[in-house]
């Protein structure tokens, strides 16, 4: 039995399969939050626990709060984050990954690990590109 293509005009229907390749497959904004700039560094860096905002922020070094605090807002819609609120004064906010999370996480930290291995090649390759 076959399944539909997601470039079907009922983009509601549980019953699609995903396919990131077709234009209004569902998939491509989520692939888009997650493989983000901000969004590999926040989720990789969940893989570490529960973060408050502040602390995160400094884990992911550059980011903005506007950012981040979007990058954040993007993924806990998508299923990936967890925001917990803790009632007291000051409120206390903390992020952690969700299941679904937590094995994207794996897969970007192994793409992560594979760059940096592989970092003196492209630098070799950046400088012969720039001789050329």
């Amino acid at each position: 039995m076959s399944t539909q293509r997601t470039s079907s005009p009922d983009l509601d229907d549980p019953t699609l399969e995903a396919d990131v390749f077709a234009r209004n497959c569902t998939s491509r904004p989520v692939l888009h939050n997650v493989a983000s700039r901000w969004g590999i560094l926040a989720l990789v860096a969940l893989r570490e626990g529960s973060y408050r905002f502040s602390a995160l922020r400094r884990r992911v070094d550059g980011v903005s709060e506007r950012m981040l605090s979007q990058t954040l807002q993007s993924l806990e819609r998508d299923g990936m984050v967890h925001r917990e609120v803790y009632e007291t004064i000051p409120p206390r906010v903390e992020y952690t990954l969700t299941e679904v999370g937590a094995e994207v996480a794996a897969q970007l930290e192994a793409l992560i690990q594979v760059v940096e291995k592989n970092m003196p090649k492209v630098h070799e390759a950046q400088a012969a590109y720039h001789r050329d």
